[in-house]
């Protein structure tokens, strides 16, 4: 971190300037942040206290729910912060410690989405063999790689980012420290670092993105195939509702990493999206449209009045 000491920190301009619009900006996102931390850490008790939940689909799910708890966390603490703040700084180091453990959810959750995606497809297009396809070291592993794939990835671009060197300015138009806001206000060569991450979030799009489209195709085409239309129409409404989950979170996402930062108002919007929506909406999607999800939820608070009883 030698190289970094030419400026200290940071200020991050956030959402708004208007002292009033940044207090209702608290109240709103700390309420998203609140729900979004109930929401996933109830899915992740819930799956652990019910027998009946231990399968694939809820362990990839548990896994899911804990790092929507972390990426959310990294960086919606420090706006709220900033929110109540009149000085909304961050120091280089920490800066840099946040777009890791960013990079780092984001492109785990990817991966992730993708094993779920291939778990969905496994479950639907091939009930019969389904507990075969989907054991447990395969799913160990799946998960296994997701999490050291988004390790490494943001590993690579924050080795990267260290070599560089900020003179100032020191304002970066964001409300959190993401690498493309960050390259613009580096005094160094960033042409280097801004290939690499443009080039590490294509490989990751391209490994991860097609195994979902894939997936997703076949289990729409088996879902047309139900001779039932209630049950036809039931399936396609819970799929789309995921499919479109993640498209918008794949979208948005390559959006922001692969295209030059600006610093705009939609930049900005869609961080939201990707950084802080999506940790809200995925439990709700995943997990609280699902009767299983909520005949364990009847089962637990039912045991829970007898032992009270």
């Amino acid at each position: 971190m030698k190289n970094l000491s030419t400026i200290d920190e940071f200020v991050l301009l956030g959402l708004s300037t208007d002292p009033d619009i940044q207090t209702m900006l608290f109240v709103l996102f700390l309420g998203i942040y609140l729900l979004t931390l109930m929401g996933n850490l109830m899915m992740i008790l819930v799956i652990r206290a019910d027998p009946q939940l231990h399968t694939p689909m809820y362990f990839f799910l548990g896994h899911l729910s804990f790092l929507d708890i972390c990426y959310s966390s990294v960086t919606v603490p420090k706006m709220l912060q900033n929110f109540l703040s009149l000085r909304k700084t961050i120091s280089v180091w920490g800066c840099i410690t946040q777009s890791f453990f960013f990079i780092f959810s984001g492109a785990t959750e990817s991966c992730l989405l993708s094993a779920m995606a291939y778990d969905r497809y496994a479950a639907i297009c091939h009930p019969l063999l389904y507990t075969m396809i989907m054991n447990g070291p395969l799913c160990t592993a799946m998960v296994s790689a997701a999490w050291v794939m988004g390790f490494l990835s943001s590993l690579v671009n924050n080795l990267c980012t260290q070599n560089l060197q900020f003179c100032g300015p020191n304002i970066i138009s964001h409300f959190s420290c993401e690498l493309p806001s960050l390259f613009p206000l580096s005094c160094s060569d960033t042409m280097p670092n801004t290939i690499l991450l443009a080039g590490s979030t294509a490989f990751l799009g391209l490994v991860t993105l097609p195994p979902i489209l894939f997936s997703y195709s076949k289990i729409i085409l088996a879902i047309l195939s139900i001779s039932s239309s209630k049950g036809q129409g039931k399936a396609f409404s819970t799929c789309s509702s995921h499919l479109t989950v993640v498209l918008s979170f794949y979208g948005t996402a390559l959006f922001r990493y692969i295209s030059p930062s600006s610093g705009s108002v939609l930049e900005r919007v869609v961080s939201i999206q990707y950084g802080v929506i999506t940790s809200l909406i995925n439990p709700l999607i995943y997990s609280f449209k699902n009767q299983e999800v909520k005949a364990a939820l009847q089962r637990i608070l039912r045991q829970q009045i007898c032992v009270s009883g």
